[in-house]
């Protein structure tokens, strides 16, 4: 294929990084897609059969994992190394700020952000060298929108927003290109992933049962809006092969009108907006209670 470009992504064993790779791989790109599970990897090839898929192990949470990669992507490309680098490895928790404990917490930011900057850091000096590359880190909405329950996945992607926009502004003058993909719901394990590992902090007992009792609920209005996953691989493509890329792309871009509103309307309107989309509400609450401890819960909610 005439401009053919050699690009590795991260976390591409499942979801969205799994769907751009086969995506991008049919399109005659040369695809090297990553991931820790050897047995994902193999059912990833086996599918790719006939398009430019290889696969290699790939942990980014792990230097000495990092560094193996970046020495097998050498040697496979007689030291050239990649023309473009997908950061898509990554996954998020459902879970009040206020309760999720200090291993969850290290482990959204080791991958999500951590391990983004290590394989950046490991990748990157080749394209610098050469003058030219993209990298094309996968952020989300949620990079800009905060969710309630989401804090700390969203905190590691406003993080990825802001070490994108220095990197970008840091690369120009050696014609590297620097690019965000900000998907918003999508089809992919994504939320079944967050509201599992929610499981452990849903005891009755919680101060947040009367919305984490709904968490089903919730998920499924959620995945009745998501969109297919091609949308992102679409915009994945244009980021790496367009002359001039855009700093980020938006998928699908219906999703704009949530970022339209939060830049227009007061931060008030837009928490209460937020509070109501997952029933994280005073009256609710108070409703809660009435239900769980009788006659002083009802008392409670007439006077509020």
């Amino acid at each position: 294929m005439k401009n053919s470009k050699t690009i590795l992504i991260t976390g591409a064993t499942k979801g969205i990084g799994r769907h751009a790779a086969l995506y991008l791989a049919r399109k005659g790109h040369r695809v090297i897609a990553t991931g820790r599970d050897e047995a994902a990897l193999a059912t990833l090839r086996e599918e790719a059969k006939g398009s430019p898929l290889e696969t290699l192990r790939l942990d980014v949470t792990d230097a000495a994992s990092i560094a193996a990669a970046k020495a097998e992507v050498d040697r496979r490309t007689d030291g050239r190394g990649l023309d473009a680098l997908v950061n898509n490895a990554g996954y998020g928790i459902a879970v009040p700020l206020e309760m999720i404990d200090d291993a969850d917490l290290r482990a959204q930011f080791d991958t999500n952000v951590f391990g983004l900057v290590a394989v950046t850091r490991a990748f990157l000096p080749q394209m610098r060298e050469r003058g030219e590359g993209r990298v094309v880190n996968v952020s989300s909405v949620g990079g800009r929108v905060t969710l309630p329950f989401f804090g700390a996945y969203n905190a590691t992607k406003y993080a990825v927003e802001s070490m994108s926009d220095a990197l970008r502004l840091e690369m120009a003058p050696f014609g590297v290109h620097v690019v965000l993909i900000e998907p918003g719901v999508i089809e992919s394990e994504f939320s079944n992933t967050s509201f599992n590992l929610l499981g452990k902090y849903r005891a009755s007992e919680s101060p947040y049962s009367f919305v984490l009792e709904r968490a089903e609920r919730i998920k499924r209005q959620s995945d009745a809006t998501a969109v297919g996953p091609e949308c992102v691989a679409r915009a994945m493509e244009r980021a790496i092969t367009a002359r001039r890329p855009a700093a980020r792309y938006v998928a699908p871009a219906r999703t704009r009108a949530i970022l339209a509103m939060k830049a227009l309307l007061p931060t008030r309107w837009m928490d209460a907006m937020m509070g109501a989309l997952v029933g994280l509400t005073k009256r609710r609450r108070l409703a809660h209670a009435a239900g769980t401890t009788g006659g002083r819960g009802r008392a409670a909610l007439q006077s509020a």
